[in-house]
């Protein structure tokens, strides 16, 4: 995790955020529906992009989801790049029958 980073759950605003030095500077907005998370969007505040905050705010979201036992679809293009690269995520999206 980059020096001074800290990522959390926002229920509140349905968001992970990351903060940097307390500031938030990246989010991962998603919609619970039941036992599910549909990441719908990621974002990472300009001058703070190519640092691999995105990447680190995704990560922990998805370890977050996971030790909830929950599942998560990757409607965000982000967070579908991001599994695709990680395959030791894919068991989190639901398989379609």
């Amino acid at each position: 995790m980059t020096p001074g980073a800290q990522v959390t759950n926002n229920e509140a605003e349905n968001r992970y955020e990351i903060k940097l030095n307390g500031q938030v500077v990246g989010m991962a907005d998603y919609q619970p529906e039941g036992d599910t998370l549909i990441f719908t969007h990621t974002e990472v505040e300009e001058g703070h992009e190519g640092q691999g905050l995105g990447s680190e705010l995704i990560q922990a979201a998805l370890d977050d989801a996971r030790s909830q036992g929950l599942q998560v679809v990757p409607a965000c293009q982000f967070v579908a790049a991001f599994i695709q690269e990680h395959p030791e995520y894919a068991d989190l999206v639901p398989q379609e029958r």
